[in-house]
């Protein structure tokens, strides 16, 4: 049964939606699962931060108008290369510009941030577009270990204290502190009537065991992180216990996937996201190279393992290879949605791959939105 026809379903029965209809992504097209984005506010070299906002907005616009379920963008700091620093000032942006897209965070860093401010940020992004907002959380920094203080300054707490900051937020968002509290009396406003699904994301196995005890949905960073993307999901699913939100996980993973007329045009994209992750693994951050860079770059043979290591987790190709690649990869996990990403030089590019993958798919849509 698909997310409509559970709601129309409880519809029909007298009862309102179920918590669960708001995590379950809709299928489109000829595609077997929901099929979603993660996007970063890519800043490729030669383009300013506006530009690449700009591009965001159209991107997700055109989302919507393909058939993409949902759209997210991740928490990124001192990161020249993304934009999307604060992911709730950037979702109420593109909620202005959609109307039935869903937008969430993948994710809000939980150790950066007081609980409230989160449950007051995302109680007004669901004010501001209700039954929209997903709020998707985090416990690495999303930074260098000097940014991280920066950011937690006053805070006093860190990654090791995320299971008690998620309780803390989770009752912020549903007013639900005991009696004798320190908080009892404190209310995150504003507060509508509906309240976003929380999601945990994870590179580990750290997160996956944490949703999978609490009944949540679950998302894998297995772009950056396949190694682990199998033993995670695993755990998740042997540790999940239903709850108020799900009966049964709901599992998506971040997928990185480049799609242009061939393989060849694919591969020298996606070379370009490859040279500007080993500059940040090195230190040295900065915006996404272009392709001529990332050719003429001289690879010591260490360079060049990671580089091929990098490519080799890339979904990449012609649309129908993507496709298929996509299918496979869903297969061998069993997740229930996919999120890809493509963090790749050139808006236009970037834009025509995630055009290129609806319509492999045959999404619904099939215009790209003009800005």
């Amino acid at each position: 049964m698909t997310t409509e026809d559970s709601q129309e379903s409880r519809r029909e029965n007298g009862a309102g939606p179920h918590p669960a209809d708001a995590i379950r992504g809709t299928v489109r097209g000829t595609a077997p699962a929901p099929l979603s984005i993660l996007d970063l506010a890519t800043v490729g070299a030669g383009d300013t931060p506006a530009q690449a906002l700009a591009a965001t907005t159209t991107l997700a616009r055109s989302a919507e108008q393909w058939g993409y379920h949902r759209f997210w963008v991740a928490e990124h700091h001192g990161m020249p290369g993304v934009a999307s620093s604060t992911p709730a000032v950037l979702l109420a942006h593109l909620g202005a510009h959609t109307t039935t897209l869903r937008l969430g965070s993948g994710g809000v860093m939980l150790p950066n941030h007081a609980p409230l401010a989160i449950a007051e940020q995302f109680g007004l992004l669901e004010a501001l577009h209700p039954g929209r907002i997903d709020l998707g959380l985090g416990r690495a920094p999303g930074t260098d270990q000097a940014t991280a203080r920066a950011l937690r300054r006053g805070l006093g707490e860190g990654a090791d204290d995320f299971p008690r900051q998620l309780a803390e937020l989770t009752h912020f968002l549903d007013g639900s502190f005991p009696a004798g509290h320190p908080y009892e009396r404190l209310t995150a406003v504003p507060k509508g009537e509906g309240r976003p699904p929380v999601w945990l994301l994870g590179s580990s196995g750290f997160s996956a065991q944490l949703a999978g005890r609490l009944g949540l949905p679950f998302a894998f960073a297995h772009h950056f992180s396949s190694a682990n993307t199998l033993p995670a999901l695993d755990l998740y699913r042997s540790e999940f216990r239903p709850s108020a939100v799900l009966d049964e996980p709901y599992s998506v993973i971040g997928v990185s996937a480049v799609a242009a007329d061939d393989e060849t045009s694919a591969r020298r994209l996606a070379r370009s996201a490859a040279l500007g992750m080993l500059r940040l693994r090195r230190g040295n951050p900065g915006p996404i190279p272009t392709p001529e860079e990332a050719e003429a770059y001289p690879y010591s043979p260490v360079e060049s393992d990671f580089i091929d290591d990098w490519l080799g987790n890339v979904v990449l190709g012609a649309p129908g290879a993507v496709a298929d690649g996509l299918e496979a990869l869903r297969k061998r996990t069993g997740v229930d949605e996919l999120m890809v990403t493509s963090h790749v030089h050139g808006r236009e590019a970037r834009l025509r791959s995630y055009g290129l993958i609806a319509e492999a798919y045959g999404l619904t849509g099939g215009r790209t939105a003009t800005t």
